[in-house]
């Protein structure tokens, strides 16, 4: 088995900490945009944080939720309004994958 496929949740949570939010989405939502910009993002780098800044707990969820759907990312983590999100490539580049720079 390889190092990236025997990656566990506290393994991605601890490559997932030193990681700022690259996309944020705020009072427009899920807009078109900001899908395409996460779906570039999840490409690019596989792990990543996303500022979820819209109203409650519940809008948050639902906001999330609706992120994952649309992308095909998994949910990692979720700490108050930041949330860490996961969508393995299929030819990952090494010099802009996160899971590929923290394993080496």
């Amino acid at each position: 088995m390889s190092k990236k496929a025997s990656l566990d949740q506290r393994q991605l949570r601890a490559i997932g900490h030193k990681l700022k939010p690259v996309v944020t989405v705020a009072g427009n939502g899920l807009s078109d945009n900001v899908l395409q910009e996460v779906r570039r993002a999840l490409g690019d780098h596989e792990l990543i944080k996303v500022k979820i800044a819209v109203g409650d707990r519940d809008a948050r969820a639902s906001v999330t939720e609706a992120l994952c759907a649309e992308t095909g990312a998994t949910l990692v983590q979720s700490i108050g309004n930041i949330v860490l999100l996961l969508k393995r490539a299929k030819q990952p580049d090494p010099r802009l994958s996160n899971l590929m720079r923290a394993l080496s």
